[in-house]
């Protein structure tokens, strides 16, 4: 069981915090990680920018502006992680591109081509990827890569996701499953959808460990989600959005990024306790 998965799967409900690596400036992303894991992350996903981010909305995609300014290339996102200095594994999300274009090869097959990055990945400290715009059915060559240093590779499973490609993916994923709340791009939402409930039923019987994201920004929603049976939950907009804002008067962008971790990781174990509950009383 890889380090990823012992941390969604742990005792208690996990949470996955994301940040934009290099936003505003990469001086910044350091203290940003730690108090993410201060407020209780058990994973924390980075992310790698990359000029098309297909599978973001306007607030992660900002984001990605602003650390590209900022000079964020892959190798100083590689640098970055260098520097981090927490206890939970982290994760990089990213396009398949940037992997496929690192390094000097420029020839050969797609495994040669994938090689250099996950090398570097894994040596940076990096424990998994989220490629969102590669199909699973075209994901053996990366899965070899992973395979070969260590590195998780996470699915995201859509509401739309067909049957077949389920069992690809569950055939190839590791460390865990990323379950897509909603359909569209990611940002912030003001509820949990239904797709939600309706994905978390057709993974039932996967073994991998199931997070949900897509949506997620209160505390209401981490409890929601776990309850319906998650393992963990996903959040991304909701604390990029506080990196935009800057230092205010409710406390520096590090205090608030640690108080709202706090409060989704409250959420996810009152959900813990409501699904505990549901047992107990359905074994009466």
């Amino acid at each position: 069981m890889s380090d990823i998965e012992k941390a969604i799967a742990g005792d208690e409900p996990s949470l996955v915090p994301y940040v934009t690596a290099g936003d505003p400036e990469p001086e910044a992303t350091a203290e940003y990680v730690e108090a993410l894991a201060a407020g209780g992350a058990d994973v924390i996903e980075l992310g790698m920018p990359f000029s098309e981010p297909i599978a973001d909305g306007p607030t992660i995609q900002n984001a990605i502006q602003r650390a590209l300014a900022a000079g964020t290339t892959p190798e100083r996102f590689f640098e970055i992680v260098e520097t981090l200095d927490v206890d939970v594994p982290l994760v990089c999300m990213t396009y398949y591109n940037l992997l496929y274009q690192y390094g000097d090869r420029k020839e050969g097959s797609d495994y040669e081509r994938l090689r250099p990055f996950v090398r570097r990945a894994a040596e940076a400290g990096i424990s998994g990827l989220i490629i969102p715009d590669l199909p699973v059915d075209e994901s053996d060559p990366l899965r070899e890569a992973c395979d070969e240093f260590g590195v998780d590779l996470i699915f995201v499973v859509a509401p739309t996701t067909t049957d077949e490609r389920l069992e690809a993916m569950r055939e190839r994923v590791s460390g865990f499953v990323y379950v897509q709340a909603r359909l569209g791009t990611t940002g912030a939402q003001a509820d949990v959808s239904d797709a939600t409930h309706e994905s978390l039923a057709r993974l039932a019987e996967w073994s991998v460990p199931k997070a949900v994201g897509f949506g997620v920004s209160e505390r209401e929603h981490a409890e929601e989600i776990v309850a319906t049976g998650a393992d963990g939950v996903v959040a991304g907009s909701v604390f990029v959005d506080i990196v935009a804002e800057g230092d205010a008067d409710e406390g520096t962008v590090a205090e608030r990024l640690e108080a709202k971790a706090a409060e989704l990781k409250a959420g996810a174990l009152d959900g813990a306790d409501e699904r505990s509950g549901k047992v107990t009383d359905g074994a009466r």
